[in-house]
C-alpha cells in the first residue's frame, strides 16, 4: 500500500444553533492555525439547502458549520498544529472568544511521546483540541 501522507478525512460539518456566533467563535480560534474562511453557502429552503459556513486552507475548506439546531453530544475536533507555539495560541485564543479550558497546553506522553495538545469547550459544547506530534526544540 502507497504511503499517504495528508488526512484521512475530507471534511466535516458540525451543525451548531447559532451560525453567526459560531463563525464570531471559530474566525480568531481557527486563523491561529492557518485556516481562515474559504466560502458562505445561503440558505435555499426550496432545496433543503442549510446555511453553511466553510473553513480550510486554500483552495478547499474542510470545516463546515451548519445552522441546525442542536450539536451532537460528546463530539470532538482535533486540528492539527504546525508547532507547539500554534497549539498555544489557539488555546489561548479560544479563552479570549470564550470558550472553556478543559486542559491547558501540555505534552501527554500517554497518547504519543511527543504529543502536544491543547484542549477547550466551545460554545455549544463541542470538545476542541490543537495538537501537534513534533518534538519540543
Amino acid at each position: 500500500m502507497p504511503e499517504y501522507t495528508g488526512s484521512l478525512i475530507d471534511h466535516l460539518n458540525v451543525a451548531v444553533p447559532d451560525l453567526d456566533r459560531s463563525v464570531a467563535f471559530y474566525t480568531p480560534v481557527l486563523a491561529t492555525l492557518d485556516i481562515v474562511t474559504l466560502l458562505e453557502v445561503p440558505a435555499d429552503p426550496g432545496a433543503d439547502q442549510l446555511r453553511m459556513h466553510g473553513f480550510g486552507r486554500s483552495p478547499k475548506p474542510f470545516f463546515w458549520l451548519l445552522e441546525q439546531g442542536r450539536v451532537g453530544a460528546g463530539m470532538h475536533l482535533a486540528f492539527t498544529a504546525p508547532d507547539r507555539a500554534a497549539v498555544d495560541a489557539f488555546y489561548d485564543a479560544a479563552l479570549a472568544a470564550g470558550a472553556t479550558s478543559e486542559v491547558a497546553p501540555a505534552v501527554h506522553p500517554e497518547y504519543q511521546p511527543d504529543y502536544y495538545g491543547a484542549f477547550v469547550t466551545d460554545l455549544d459544547g463541542i470538545s476542541l483540541e490543537a495538537v501537534c506530534h513534533t518534538p519540543a526544540g
